[in-house]
């Protein structure tokens, strides 16, 4: 069993300077698949899950027990966290008592006084189980389980203010979106990440590891820039769910499907599901991981 607080690779990842790579999962397959890359990439990987995900598979308990045994039975060698994914206030609690090992507490749509006295609540409860903490301020474009963010650049101050609640990691808006990116977008504000990873180490003494939401679709380029600036969790979704959307529907539309057996759920699905895995290696690629020695 090789599942460990979040903390324990992000800060490794900001240490050594790279980027975990933080991949949500949707159902059995996904999990499967983020496990088999991390291990063949010998990757320390976060499997994520949204609240929605977390509804689909069954709930918290349900997911947390398919990700360890699923851990176990394909003899995984590489750290593996449990992360929930912009989980509000209750799911946040839910997701410590089911035993995940990282939370990503969002109620960064609420005014930054009400955010920082729930972060507290939340880090208590996580910190006192080994459990890392994760935190938004500046709110990420784009949509992610009702809570709605427009693209907002982070204030220094307010970042400040949620590094001093003792959560593990940060997500600060720099411009960046969930989902697709628009024509016009007009790409990270790099020299503003500069800016808050400068401030927070020579506040906290550390260097303090941020966390790039809407990773999906952003230029390689721009990334590979924010990891040398203090970006060591970048997350993914959208880019595995169009590979595994793509993958599905020409296997389908060539009629592939009606060959055969093809029309069971595990051949159906098994194209996608390569693609998906495709995907994340080379996004892992991209993130410079794993640091060897």
């Amino acid at each position: 069993m090789t599942i460990v607080s979040g903390k324990a690779i992000v800060q490794t990842a900001r240490d050594h300077g790279y980027a975990v790579g933080a991949f949500n999962t949707n159902n059995l397959e996904w999990t499967q698949a983020i496990l088999r890359v991390a291990q063949a990439k010998q990757a320390p990987t976060i499997i994520a899950i949204s609240m929605g995900a977390v509804n689909y598979m069954g709930g918290f308990k349900t997911v947390a027990q398919l990700i360890r045994n699923l851990d176990d039975a394909l003899n995984i060698t590489v750290p593996i966290a449990i992360h929930l994914d912009h989980g509000d206030y209750e799911a946040a609690k839910a997701a410590i008592q089911a035993g995940f090992t990282s939370v990503m507490f969002d109620v960064s749509h609420l005014p930054l006084a009400e955010n920082l006295a729930k972060t507290r609540e939340i880090v208590a409860l996580a910190h006192a189980q080994d459990i890392s903490v994760e935190a938004e301020v500046g709110s990420i474009g784009g949509e992610e389980d009702g809570i709605i963010g427009t693209g907002e650049i982070a204030p220094i101050a307010d970042a400040i203010a949620m590094i001093e609640t003792q959560i593990d990691f940060i997500a600060a808006g720099i411009g960046n979106i969930h989902g697709h990116y628009p024509a016009n977008w007009q790409g990270l504000n790099l020299p503003h990440l500069q800016k808050l990873t400068t401030t927070l180490d020579a506040i906290t003494n550390h260097q303090v590891p941020f966390v790039l939401h809407g990773g999906s679709g952003v230029p390689d380029d721009q990334i590979k820039t924010a990891i040398r600036l203090g970006v060591a969790k970048v997350n993914v979704n959208t880019e595995a769910q169009l590979a595994f959307h793509q993958a599905l529907r020409e296997f389908i539309l060539t009629d592939q499907d009606l060959i055969g057996k093809n029309y069971d759920p595990r051949k159906l699905l098994a194209p996608g599901v390569t693609a998906i895995e495709a995907s994340l290696a080379d996004r892992l690629a991209v993130f410079g991981a794993p640091f060897k020695n």
